[in-house]
C-alpha cells in the first residue's frame, strides 16, 4: 500500500503527480498498489486550489510499502502538528519508504527525519531551509535526492520524477519508462533544478550580498577564488563561507559558476562566438570545464544549446 500524506492547503499535483504514475505503472505489473491518503484530520482535506481529497485518519498500517508526503502553502502548519510528526517518526521508524515532493522535505526536516542525511526542496524554498534546518546536507540543485528509505523532490513536478524512480527500483526500469511514456514525459529529466529557476536566488536585488554579486558579474572572466570574494566583501574567509551559504543556499564557488554557465548561456545563444573564445570570456578558461558545468546544469553541451536556440 502506498500512503500520502495531505493537510489544509496542500499543493494538488504534489498529491496527484505521483498518484498518477503509481496508478499507471499498475496497469503494467499484476494491478495498482493500494493509494490511500491521509491526514491528521480524516474527511474532506482542501488544497491550495480549493479542490478537496478525502483521506482517512493517521494510523498505523503495517502494510504501507511507501510514504509520499505533499508539500504545500500549508506545510508550515503542518509542521507544527504534533500527531504529523509522531505518525512520520513511527513510520519511518519500522522501515517504511518516505517520500517528500517539495516543500514537504519541512515536515521530515521538522520530524527529525532529515538529519545528517542529504535532500533537496523546491529551490525558492533553498534560503528558508538552510536557516531552519541547517543540520540537513541540502543539494539545491537536485531534481529529486535518495539517502537510504528517505527520498526528497524539488517543485511539485518533480514529484512525478520522483515517482518514476521508485517505480524503476519496485519493478524495473522498462516498467518505468513504459509508464512515462503514457505520461509523456522523460524517463530521466536532465540537468537540475537551476535550468528552470533561471538563478533567480542569486540574482535579487536585494540582500546581505547583493552588492558583491554585482562586482562578480562585473568580473566573471578574472579568477575568483572565495579568498578574493571574502576580501572584496570585508570578511574573514571562513565566516565569508558560512554566511554566503546562509544567504544564498550555494556555496561561493558554485555561484561563480551559474553566473557563468548564465553570461555563456546568453552568449552561445546570441552570438556565433567559437564555444573556446566563450569559455575564456567567461571564466571557464578550458572549453571542456565549461562543457562539464552546462551538462550539469542543462542536460547538454553548448553547442547542442546553440543549435536548439538558432532552431527556435
Amino acid at each position: 500500500m502506498i500512503g500520502v500524506l495531505i493537510y489544509p492547503d496542500f499543493q494538488l499535483l504534489d498529491a496527484a503527480g505521483p498518484i498518477a504514475a503509481f496508478e499507471i505503472a499498475g496497469r503494467h505489473v499484476s494491478g495498482p498498489e493500494p493509494i490511500r491518503m491521509l491526514s491528521a484530520t480524516p474527511g474532506a482535506v482542501r488544497s491550495s486550489s480549493g479542490i478537496e481529497m478525502m483521506a482517512r485518519g493517521l494510523r498505523r498500517d503495517h502494510t504501507m510499502r511507501t510514504l509520499i508526503v505533499a508539500g504545500g502553502d500549508g506545510v508550515r502548519a503542518a509542521a507544527r502538528c504534533s500527531r504529523t510528526l509522531a505518525f512520520l517518526r513511527a513510520t519511518a521508524a519500522r522501515g517504511c519508504r518516505i517520500a517528500s515532493v517539495c516543500s514537504g522535505a519541512y515536515l521530515l526536516a521538522e520530524a527529525g527525519l532529515l538529519d545528517g542525511r542529504r535532500a533537496t526542496t523546491h529551490w525558492g524554498r533553498t534560503r528558508d531551509f538552510l536557516k531552519r534546518y541547517p543540520q540537513v546536507r541540502l543539494e539545491p540543485d537536485r531534481i529529486f535526492v535518495r539517502d537510504g528509505d528517505v527520498w526528497t523532490s524539488a517543485g511539485i513536478t518533480a514529484g512525478i520524477d520522483l515517482a518514476l524512480a521508485i517505480i524503476a527500483e519496485d519493478f524495473s526500469d522498462a516498467i518505468a519508462r513504459a509508464t512515462a511514456r503514457q505520461l509523456v514525459l522523460a524517463q530521466r529529466r536532465t540537468g537540475g533544478q537551476s535550468q528552470f529557476s533561471s538563478l533567480l536566488e542569486l540574482q535579487a536585488p536585494s540582500g546581505r550580498f547583493a552588492a558583491l554579486l554585482d562586482w562578480v558579474r562585473e568580473h566573471l572572466g578574472e579568477q575568483l577564488p572565495v579568498e578574493r570574494l571574502a576580501e572584496q566583501a570585508g570578511m574573514s574567509a571562513r565566516h565569508f563561507t558560512r554566511a554566503f551559504i546562509a544567504e544564498t543556499g550555494t556555496t561561493p564557488a558554485k555561484a561563480v559558476e551559474r553566473l557563468r554557465i548564465e553570461l555563456a548561456r546568453a552568449r552561445v545563444q546570441t552570438s556565433s562566438e567559437p564555444i573556446e573564445r566563450v569559455a575564456e570570456a567567461t571564466g571557464f578558461g578550458d572549453p571542456e570545464r565549461m562543457r562539464r558545468a552546462f551538462i550539469r546544469a542543462f542536460g547538454q553541451p553548448p553547442q547542442a544549446v546553440r543549435r536548439a536556440a538558432r532552431a527556435a
